[in-house]
């Protein structure tokens, strides 16, 4: 395993009444952020938030490139980012105990936190269509490229491994500063990983490696 110091590019907040940032994603232009309570889109380039959008969202968040998804306790919301309205729900797979949320190959991939699982699910029902063993606990999960990232925090340490999606086997590992927590994952399709700051309230930019 390629073991490495993490490389934090930028710092975004914290923000105004944000305790916690939990899930976040990226539409192509904002990266949405999910605060408990709201979902906030941030324009990365000024780091202004631009809007909010009232809803439950505890844990992960994702983008089909139509639709944003937020885990809600123990469910998985489905959201119309025009309107804000919610037109779905389904089962999340952690029953509660979910953290990190993608969208890759037409599904959703859920990270179990303390059940240290990632599952890929169908978006329409929420059924399991395969699970993936962590040795830690797992935070954000994302796909980039066809590498499987996930975020890790445990014993308050965090990193992100590049794991083989078929074994869970870790491939590479990005280790954050002693105290720097990651909550959230989303790859911006590039160079860019964006992490939620968890109990800091910001949003951090790290490289990927290439």
């Amino acid at each position: 395993m390629k073991r490495s110091a993490a490389e934090i590019l930028r710092e975004y907040g914290p923000f105004p009444g944000v305790e916690h940032v939990h899930g976040v994603t990226f539409d192509g232009q904002h990266v949405w952020f999910a605060t408990g309570d709201k979902l906030n889109a941030l324009d990365p380039a000024s780091g202004k938030v631009l809007r909010s959008i009232d809803v439950a969202a505890h844990a992960g968040t994702a983008f089909d490139g139509q639709h944003l998804f937020q885990i809600a306790e123990d469910r998985i919301q489905k959201i119309d980012p025009k309107t804000g309205r919610v037109l779905a729900t389904i089962p999340a797979p952690g029953g509660g105990g979910d953290s990190g949320l993608t969208w890759a190959e037409g599904t959703l991939w859920v990270g179990q936190y303390r059940g240290r699982k990632i599952h890929q699910i169908d978006p329409e029902t929420g059924a399991i269509l395969r699970t993936i063993e962590s040795n830690r606990f797992v935070t954000g999960v994302t796909w980039v490229d066809g590498e499987l990232w996930h975020a890790t925090l445990e014993g308050g340490e965090s990193e992100l491994r590049r794991v083989d999606p078929r074994t869970g086997e870790v491939i590479e590992s990005l280790e954050m500063p002693p105290g720097v927590a990651i909550s959230g994952l989303e790859s911006d399709g590039g160079d860019r990983f964006f992490c939620g700051g968890e109990k800091s309230g910001k949003v951090r930019t790290v490289r990927r490696p290439r």
